[in-house]
């Protein structure tokens, strides 16, 4: 089985989060699957077989299934945008039916997703004072022009918005302890954000309930992030999102909401091969 290594939501041609991908004639088991992205070692593996017009999709971290996984899709999008042109393509999820479209962006493949649709929720108090517990911040230390809301853009994440960017650049965890509440509460990650204006954003996604510490880039949270701000009425333009800097994989989303109260997310990125 042919498996590709391909890095999505690259900067200048480096950096970006791996993904794996393979796409075959019918999907293997989901045992099989499951170990191979354990083997790959990625924050996720994704899976595709021709599926009518399109492909039926599935994405599997070290330690698990995940029902949506934003680079993995955009290094998809590269993958059958090489091995079959540029164009849109439908693909079946789990849960959800979306499309990517693979471009050519100098000499590299680029990709754009059109996210599952959008919705967000009040986070309960306890689980507020758990997250901020797990980072050592306090009440302080967020942005009081946002929220702490769980949010999803095809999988459920936790939203911390940070007030200051050198409280993201510090950031650190208990990884056992975070696996734990993340999975308690069903979080592909904990996204921590510093939103510098309406244009600019930067990110760090902690994944430790699905076996990594940290994401270098993340669309579906990117997706979630763009929902909740368009539907709370704190932004509706385009905006870019830096992450994987303090990893020493500089990642570049751009995301484009469309319009209406939890509509589709479009996330766009350029892509690299890895040896």
């Amino acid at each position: 089985m042919h498996i590709q290594r391909i890095a999505a939501f690259s900067l200048d041609g480096a950096g970006g989060n791996p993904a794996g991908v393979v796409v075959t004639d019918a999907l293997p088991s989901a045992d099989k699957m499951q170990k191979i992205a354990a083997d790959v070692g990625y924050s996720e593996t994704v899976f595709a077989a021709p599926d009518g017009e399109g492909y039926r999709v599935r994405y599997f971290a070290p330690q698990g299934e995940v029902a949506f996984c934003g680079h993995a899709t955009i290094a998809l999008g590269a993958a059958l945008g090489a091995a079959e042109g540029a164009g849109t393509y439908p693909l079946a999820l789990n849960d959800a039916d979306i499309t990517v479209e693979a471009f050519r962006s100098g000499s590299a493949w680029a990709a754009r997703l059109s996210s599952p649709p959008t919705r967000q929720e009040p986070a309960p108090d306890s689980l507020k004072a758990d997250v901020l517990a797990l980072f050592g911040w306090t009440g302080q230390d967020l942005d009081s022009a946002l929220e702490i809301k769980l949010v999803e853009g095809g999988a459920r994440h936790l939203l911390v918005p940070l007030r200051t960017h050198g409280l993201l650049r510090d950031m650190s965890y208990d990884f056992d302890a975070g696996a734990a509440l993340m999975q308690t509460h069903s979080l592909v990650t904990i996204n921590l954000v510093y939103r510098q204006d309406v244009q600019t954003v930067y990110s760090r996604n902690a994944f430790a309930g699905h076996g990594v510490y940290e994401d270098p880039a993340t669309g579906a949270a990117g997706a979630a992030l763009a929902g909740y701000l368009r539907d709370s009425g704190r932004g509706e333009t385009p905006f870019t999102i830096y992450q994987g800097q303090d990893m020493e994989m500089p990642s570049r989303l751009v995301v484009t909401p469309a319009a209406g109260k939890g509509a589709r997310v479009v996330v766009e990125g350029e892509t690299r091969l890895i040896a």
